[in-house]
């Protein structure tokens, strides 16, 4: 009966671990015995008040900060607006390893400082849209000798000598995360073993940023949605950061085919993001490619760079042997030529060709590829049945050659019919995604039998959207405003499990 007893209250106790804080507190009025088993001390390692922000008194806070100061290691106060007094409180756990204030109004560099003084080995702290200045950035180095992250995102009442504080004295060096997003005053000078940058929603971040980072050891670096950039900065990169893997410059219109050539001499990059960079080309393309850069890319996405043809799909199986992963999509001068180019190269085993012209011959190529685990072709109105009668010729030769797809995606493919799946049954054993969005001549019915086959299916006839450029029968659509939606249309999602994060990846 003891036994038994005991293991009830450890199975009730390791349930604690997973509620919220405010139901931690009402479990413990419920009766002496529950409440002894709340007061835990390793229940209460981390404490998330962001939870309870709005029903939680400042008096409480205090009272629960100073009777766990010794065990508490992670604090969240996201978004709470509470007195500065309160904040204080922190100090007293001196064991603190974590301290995210971000989104807190109230919070004020004279916080800082009493948090500085009493907590010397945070080793994360999220500053984020805050209203510190210079007086914490110096702060810092003083204090926390051990910080490795730090983000001061969209925190914009700093500058770049609040910046070059974190090199003064015993310094922050073992930093090696600093998000920047938003902070449009920033200029990194002095902080040289920050080895990772990101830079999302910092539109007024210009090429003298590079210049700036030019002490740093980068390794990945990430800008979006960037006008300002052009490539002025990436003159800096082959002789400044030698070692960079990581290259994301989506949506950044100020690149060209020149910023390629500069990136060429790269011998350590593995993934390079371009989507939505319109300026570039085939040529720049092909001085990236004849560096040794090309020779351990692995991630390459080049989607909506609509100047890139056949020419430059020819230089990736020339000399990528290590690419496993392409984008291609919406480059709308790819044809049947540069389908061909891509099968040839042999270490591919995901590609979107979406939004491209590629055509039921293109389907027959494709096939020929050995290793392919993902394939999209969404919004590709040329793939249709083969001929007169409704043969899905195109999509059963893929099925018959592709035996080791994982993922699938025919969104749009308006003319494929119930016969593909059978298909893909057939040859695919291996399949666990399957997207089959705006598939108007695909059948509920046999979209259900397939379910049973995969883990995760998207399924439904709506007509396509107006921006796909033709109608539920495949036909060129000339006036997109006399396009209406299907009335009636079916839709089935189905995801039986999860595949594991090495099937995602792949």
């Amino acid at each position: 009966m003891k036994g038994r007893l005991i293991t009830i209250i450890l199975l009730v106790t390791s349930i604690f671990f997973y509620l919220s804080l405010k139901d931690v507190i009402i479990c413990g009025q419920v009766n002496h015995a529950w409440m002894l088993m709340t007061q835990l001390n390793s229940l209460w390692n981390a404490i998330d008040f962001s939870s309870v922000k709005n029903v939680i008194p400042d008096k409480y806070i205090v009272s629960t900060l100073q009777r766990w100061r010794l065990n508490v290691l992670r604090l969240n106060f996201r978004g709470c607006l509470l007195r500065p007094k309160t904040f204080r409180s922190v100090s007293h756990c001196r064991n603190l390893q974590e301290l995210n204030v971000s989104d807190c109004p109230t919070f004020t560099d004279e916080s800082m400082r009493h948090i500085s003084e009493g907590c010397p080995g945070v080793l994360c702290l999220n500053l984020s849209n805050t209203t510190i200045t210079n007086r914490t950035m110096r702060l810092l180095p003083r204090h926390f000798h051990n910080l490795q992250n730090l983000s001061l995102a969209y925190c914009r009442r700093f500058t770049d000598k609040g910046l070059q504080y974190l090199n003064l004295g015993n310094g922050c060096h073992k930093l090696i995360y600093l998000d920047l997003s938003g902070c449009t005053q920033a200029l990194v000078e002095k902080c040289s073993r920050i080895t990772s940058l990101v830079f999302t929603g910092a539109p007024h971040i210009s090429d003298c940023t590079f210049r700036a980072l030019s002490a740093c050891k980068l390794r990945k670096i990430r800008f979006e949605g960037n006008k300002r950039v052009t490539d002025a900065s990436f003159k800096f990169i082959d002789k400044n950061y030698p070692n960079l893997s990581h290259i994301y410059m989506a949506d950044c219109k100020g690149i060209t085919d020149s910023s390629l050539r500069s990136l060429s001499p790269l011998k350590q990059l593995t993934v390079l993001n371009l989507a939505n960079c319109v300026r570039i080309g085939d040529m720049g393309l092909k001085q990236f490619l004849d560096g040794p850069a090309s020779m351990r890319i692995r991630e390459l996405n080049l989607s909506n760079c609509v100047r890139l043809s056949d020419a430059s799909v020819m230089k990736l199986s020339e000399r990528c042997p290590n690419l496993n992963y392409l984008s291609l999509r919406n480059c709308e001068h790819l044809t049947a030529q540069g389908i061909g180019y891509i099968v040839n190269i042999f270490s591919l085993v995901s590609i979107d060709l979406s939004g491209t012209d590629i055509s039921n011959e293109g389907l027959n190529v494709l096939s020929r590829h050995k290793k392919l685990k993902e394939l999209s072709v969404s919004e590709c109105y040329r793939i249709t049945d083969d001929g007169i009668q409704i043969t899905d010729s195109a999509m059963e030769m893929l099925s018959a050659k592709c035996h080791y797809l994982h993922i699938l995606d025919i969104s749009g493919c308006v003319l494929l019919t119930d016969q593909i799946l059978e298909d893909l049954q057939i040859g695919c054993k291996q399949l666990r995604i399957l997207k089959m969005q705006y598939c108007t001549n695909i059948s509920k019915k046999a979209a259900q039998r397939m379910s049973s086959k995969v883990q995760q299916q998207e399924y439904n006839t709506n007509d396509p959207p107006r921006w796909f450029g033709y109608d539920r029968e495949g036909n060129p659509v000339t006036e997109l405003d006399n396009i209406t939606s299907s009335k009636g249309a079916l839709e089935l999602t189905v995801k039986k499990s999860t595949y594991s994060s090495e099937d995602q990846a792949a």
